[in-house]
């Protein structure tokens, strides 16, 4: 077997897990030089939550961001996660806006595009994965691992197939919820091994504690690629921390060729960081810890703090435990999907109400959306009762979902047309309508007088915060 590949997290994921993503690219630049040095096979620095959270709460363009990034790290592959159909947003889109994402991020920057769909239903992957080829990029498409029913080896091999058939260059196992232990990781890499001829990728968190026994696992079953987080925002619900796994493999056959002494340097700045935020209340103490109800109830930690935020609001906290006994009722009748964005706040969000309202008494919109087919094929039965109650005699969709959907691209063009700059302005405002306007005509306010950074609560309203990814 060859070296084992490492992809670090530490200026996405890693954050998102533990600090809310909230770090400012003022605390990335003064590591990149170490960091480029270090021969990462990839740095994951855009997606997932990142792009809202620079617009949101850090007054950043993300877009900037990526391209700073880029030029500090000229000698890294750059990575960011793609939500598919959904691109980073939390509806569907149509392909002409796909299209121009996948094109608009290669572009600035991205080398490496890992997509995924939160029902794994391949045709809201199709685009992204042509784009992503079509404009040069490295096409990661995921398998969103989950235990259900439905859900096991053979379900993932078989999907894993499809995608390569699709044109995959590598496949993700994306554990979001670090729920894929330790022997099943070891068997389902030597399937996948076996039997796809592209390299494997896995992707777990530490959230239940067994996050580093996994990854030694899947590299003694002959992973290519894993994803680790630096140690000051390594472990709890973010990526198991690089250094140990480095220094484990140190001298073996699955040696990553890292070099402990720069890992060292580079920690030495994020600890730093990371104490900072510990101070300000950013990265809470529950997020550092071992919590093994995500194994009993298969929730992922960032949607745990949703499901206390929201139960906070209601003034019902004494509730919590009901509504994590309710998720997996909820999830059956639903139809298994695995919980990561957007799902994993449909799913939660509906036991919150069945919990303080009574069963199925209301539906939220996402909820009979997802019932109805907005997000795709749901991958196990679902209950019909449930859904009639939700949905009424209304028809379900079967066909692809974005099928339904008119090119939009040049109708945000218009909409915008006074506050864009570039192309990317238009992406932007199209995910992100309300967030991206406040921050253009803060940019715009900011040409005539100092920059001000917007209070935080003032723009958080109706912001629901979802760090499972």
């Amino acid at each position: 077997m060859s070296k084992l590949l490492i992809t670090d997290t530490i200026l996405r994921d890693a954050h998102q897990s533990q600090a809310a993503t909230r770090m400012p690219i003022s605390d990335m630049l003064p590591a990149c030089e170490v960091l480029d040095s270090i021969g990462y096979w990839s740095l994951e620095v855009w997606g997932g939550a990142t792009f809202d959270s620079c617009l949101r709460f850090l007054n950043e363009d993300p877009w900037e961001r990526l391209r700073t990034l880029r030029k500090a790290l000229p000698n890294t592959k750059l990575q960011m996660l793609f939500r598919g159909q959904n691109i980073l947003g939390y509806k569907h889109y149509a392909d002409d806006m796909v299209e121009q994402f996948c094109k608009k991020a290669i572009e600035n920057g991205i080398d490496v595009i890992r997509i995924f769909d939160a029902l794994n239903d391949v045709r809201n992957l199709e685009s992204a994965i042509k784009y992503t080829k079509k404009y040069g990029g490295i096409c990661e498409p995921a398998l969103s691992y989950t235990i259900s029913p439905v859900h096991n080896e053979d379900y993932f091999v078989k999907l894993a197939k499809e995608l390569v058939q699709m044109g995959a260059d590598v496949i993700c196992i994306k554990d979001m919820a670090n729920l894929l232990l330790p022997y099943s990781a070891y068997s389902l890499v030597k399937r996948l091994k076996a039997e796809v001829n592209v390299p494997i990728h896995l992707h777990t968190h530490n959230t239940t504690g067994t996050g580093d026994m996994t990854l030694l696992m899947a590299a003694q079953a002959g992973v290519d690629i894993v994803d680790t987080a630096l140690s000051p925002m390594g472990n709890g619900t973010s990526q198991p921390a690089t250094e140990p796994l480095v220094a484990t493999l140190k001298g073996t056959e699955r040696d990553t060729g890292l070099d402990l002494e720069k890992l060292s340097v580079a920690a030495k700045h994020f600890r730093g960081v990371a104490e900072r935020m510990m101070n300000e209340g950013i990265i809470s103490v529950k997020s550092l810890r071992v919590d093994t109800n995500t194994l009993l109830y298969q929730v992922p930690g960032g949607m745990l703090s949703n499901l206390i935020s929201q139960l906070k609001q209601a003034n019902a906290e004494e509730k919590y435990y009901d509504v994590l006994a309710e998720i997996p009722r909820v999830r059956k009748d639903f139809g298994y999907p695995p919980l990561v964005t957007p799902t994993s706040q449909i799913v939660g969000t509906q036991a919150v109400f069945n919990v303080l309202m009574g069963r199925y008494k209301n539906f939220p919109e996402q909820s009979k959306a997802l019932l109805r087919g907005e997000y795709g094929k749901l991958p196990g039965e679902v209950n019909e009762e449930v859904r009639r109650m939700a949905i009424g005699d209304a028809q379900v969709i079967t066909c692809r979902p974005a099928d339904l959907l008119k090119p939009e691209l040049d109708h945000y063009r218009e909409e915008i047309k006074q506050y864009a700059q570039k192309e990317e302005d238009v992406l932007s405002y199209a995910l992100f309508p309300q967030v991206a306007m406040k921050f253009f005509e803060n940019r715009a306010a900011a040409k005539n007088k100092p920059e001000k950074v917007d209070d935080e609560n003032e723009v958080r309203t109706l912001y629901v915060e979802d760090l499972s990814l």
